[in-house]
């Protein structure tokens, strides 16, 4: 069967091994098969040598989270994500994985107005006790208002589930770009989905359609910031999605939020720390894909009192976009492994830049909190203390001149 891979690409696996440490499905199965080098061998038997599809390979493909922590530890850069992708695309297409009610599941995902009728649905479910809390949802809101637009200086990306269930992560977003002087033109309905879930799932031809949409809607001319760690590491990824020199020129102008910020910290109001110890949970798309989670450490220093680093070297938590739900068990296994490091850490909050990350820590009782949410509390504890700090006019001042 041909699965439509890059021979020269396969080739490049010299099945050396150290990647597995950074695998967490071998970490926690301690199988061939659920390793980056099983998988490639197996998507070498396939194509090359014509293997069978079996139960036992569609099995190993759908369970990689697509974390790609294997990738910076591989000597021979094999792009083991893209080939992934492919190969998921290429059986997705004969409906070999990504069953039906998968695919109807994403379908609110590009229709902002059935994701938020489906969000407040849900949200009444969630008030009747109707939602197993091991799904570790936050409580969903039954209505949102609205962002404004404040400039346009640069976009905000929105996207879909976060927006409908996480629209306060956007705010808080929003409030540390203006305070650093710019205005900010949150995306909203113009570009409701970058496409991520959909290429992990191999809808490949779904997710083409979506970044397209996307980049007809914001263009090139201005940076657009991303405090979703999976959809900016899918729209930093256009050029190889499409092919084309516009979506290449798009995913220039793509930041990753923290890391737009890390370049203008300067103009930044100083203000007290909040008095927290923060632990650092890296999303695996902004670590192992975009590799610039370093950003997050630059902007939360000055705004907390403590950062600590957690001890399993980046490890993915589990929650690989819909992995959680596709695949619980295994999910659940390898988020153990993440919270025994937080619990080693003693902080008082984890800091996580992605939605599906927070949702999965969360429903194993883990406090998280986005970056930008901290950063903008510490600004508005510095706004509040500011003006309690202003003093009373005294009574001269009161008297009207004759």
């Amino acid at each position: 069967m041909d699965l439509n891979l890059d021979e020269d690409d396969l080739n490049i696996c010299v099945q050396c091994g150290l990647c597995l440490p950074f695998c967490p499905t071998f970490r926690v199965t301690g199988e061939e098969s659920k390793s980056p080098r099983g998988r490639i061998a197996l998507m070498r038997e396939v194509q090359l040598n014509d293997a069978p599809v079996t139960d036992e390979v569609i099995e190993s493909f759908t369970t990689c989270v697509q974390c790609r922590g294997c990738e910076p530890a591989c000597p021979s850069s094999v792009p083991y994500g893209h080939l992934m992708e492919q190969a998921r695309e290429t059986l997705a297409d004969q409906h070999k994985i990504t069953p039906l009610w998968q695919r109807l599941a994403f379908r609110p995902l590009s229709n902002p107005r059935l994701l938020q009728l489906g969000t407040r649905a849900l949200a009444v479910a969630q008030r009747a006790h109707l939602v197993p809390s091991r799904l570790g949802l936050a409580e969903l809101p039954s209505h949102q208002e609205p962002l404004e637009a404040s400039g346009t200086d640069v976009y905000l990306f929105t996207g879909c589930v976060m927006d409908a269930w996480q629209r306060d992560v956007h705010r808080a977003g929003q409030r540390v770009v203006e305070a650093a002087g710019f205005g900010v033109t949150p995306t909203n309905e113009v570009a409701p989905c970058c496409g991520a879930l959909h290429t992990h799932a191999g809808l490949g031809a779904e997710a083409r359609t979506l970044a397209q949409r996307t980049i007809d809607a914001l263009g090139t001319e201005r940076p657009i910031l991303v405090d979703s760690a999976g959809c900016g590491a899918a729209m930093k990824d256009y050029g190889h999605l499409l092919g084309t020199a516009e979506a290449q020129r798009f995913a220039a102008q793509v930041f990753d939020i923290c890391e737009w910020l890390a370049q203008h910290m300067a103009r930044l109001p100083e203000v007290e720390p909040l008095d927290l110890a923060v632990a650092i949970q890296d999303p695996c798309h902004l670590r192992h894909v975009q590799r610039v989670h370093e950003a997050t450490r630059v902007v939360l220093e000055p705004f907390v009192r403590q950062l600590i680093e957690l001890d399993d070297e980046g490890l993915c938590c589990g929650a690989g976009g819909a992995y959680s739900v596709t695949e619980p068990e295994l999910a659940g296994l390898i988020r153990d492994r993440k919270v025994q490091s937080i619990h080693r850490a003693n902080a008082d909050l984890v800091a996580s830049a992605n939605p599906g990350c927070s949702m999965h820590l969360a429903a194993a009782d883990v406090p998280t909190i986005h970056p930008m949410e901290l950063v903008a509390k510490a600004l508005t504890a510095s706004a509040r203390s500011a003006s309690l700090r202003v003093p009373a006019p005294g009574p001269k001042l009161l008297q009207r001149e004759p």
